[in-house]
């Protein structure tokens, strides 16, 4: 499961078992509590109207390895000794729901553990969605480029990177070295 996912539930009180749960990061001025900035983060969306999808269900395992038969949760809250490897059924039915009313998607990490058999039906949920919806769908990151190998659909998806992270830098408007060097007229 996507580490951010997990920061927002854990946030809002949501029992996260033992799914991995880092709670503080390295910041330029020292620690930062991860889960405190995802409440931010949460917040921020809210006052500016943005509605954020958490996932309402859990495929779940006890170890970190492939379950042809993964367990789902009834909602969000996790049990204590098992790690949510995927979203659940629910979850795949909402998040495809809300894609298929979009015209143009950028899609930056799985939602699940795709590697791992049993773990793979929400980000390939996704992949689907995107590839038969007509939708313009932009897919960023190596995971992502990966998942959509995978899945099978990755010659119906619009454009595929592998680069994730600078590609949310060029959106949030970052000027990319790369480019940049390619416009210097010096």
């Amino acid at each position: 499961m996507v580490l951010w996912l997990i920061l927002f539930l854990k946030f809002q009180g949501i029992n996260v078992g033992s799914s991995k749960c880092e709670v503080e990061a390295e910041g330029k001025n020292g620690k930062i509590d991860i889960v405190a900035l995802a409440g931010e983060l949460l917040e921020d969306a809210k006052q500016n109207n943005v509605q954020v999808f958490l996932p309402i269900d859990h495929l779940i395992n006890s170890e970190f390895k492939a379950n042809a038969n993964p367990t789902a949760t009834d909602d969000a809250n996790i049990p204590a000794g098992f790690m949510a490897l995927d979203v659940g059924p629910k979850t795949r039915e909402l998040y495809q729901s809300e894609l298929s009313q979009c015209k143009t998607v950028i899609w930056n990490g799985p939602v699940g553990v795709f590697e791992l058999a049993g773990f793979e039906k929400g980000t390939y949920a996704i992949a689907a969605t995107l590839a038969n919806s007509g939708i313009i769908s932009i897919v960023g990151g190596g995971d992502s480029a990966s998942a959509a190998e995978k899945s099978g659909f990755a010659d119906k998806l619009s454009h595929i990177s592998t680069g994730g992270g600078a590609s949310l830098e060029l959106l949030e408007g970052k000027v990319l070295p790369g480019l940049s060097a390619l416009t210097d007229k010096k």
